[in-house]
């Protein structure tokens, strides 16, 4: 068989237009096969575990938090001189959201 370029565009025509009269159920079909590779993606994302190296890494790099016992106890004092500064410490402590 030899294919001559010349021929090549009726020949494609010829075929698209036998592939024509399936064309709404071949849009379904590539539509169900672009949902069922995400629907796939999806899970297999999902349940995926991450590296224990990346999680050791993670840990290493952060760091607790430490707070200078003097601004503590500068903080205290401050709440006991202070009444009004101790009612709203009662008030954020009863209802932090509340402005």
């Amino acid at each position: 068989m030899k294919l001559d370029p010349k021929a090549l565009p009726e020949k494609l025509a010829d075929v698209f237009h036998k592939i024509s009269r399936y064309r709404i159920f071949l849009f379904f079909l590539l539509l169900a096969a672009v949902y069922g590779f995400l629907f796939y993606r999806i899970g297999a994302l999902n349940n995926a575990e991450p590296d224990p190296t990346a999680l050791s890494s993670q840990n290493q790099t952060a760091q607790v938090p430490r707070i200078n016992p003097s601004v503590v106890n500068q903080l205290q004092q401050l709440q006991d001189n202070s009444v009004n500064v101790q009612t709203l410490f009662d008030q954020a402590r009863s209802n932090p959201f509340q402005e």
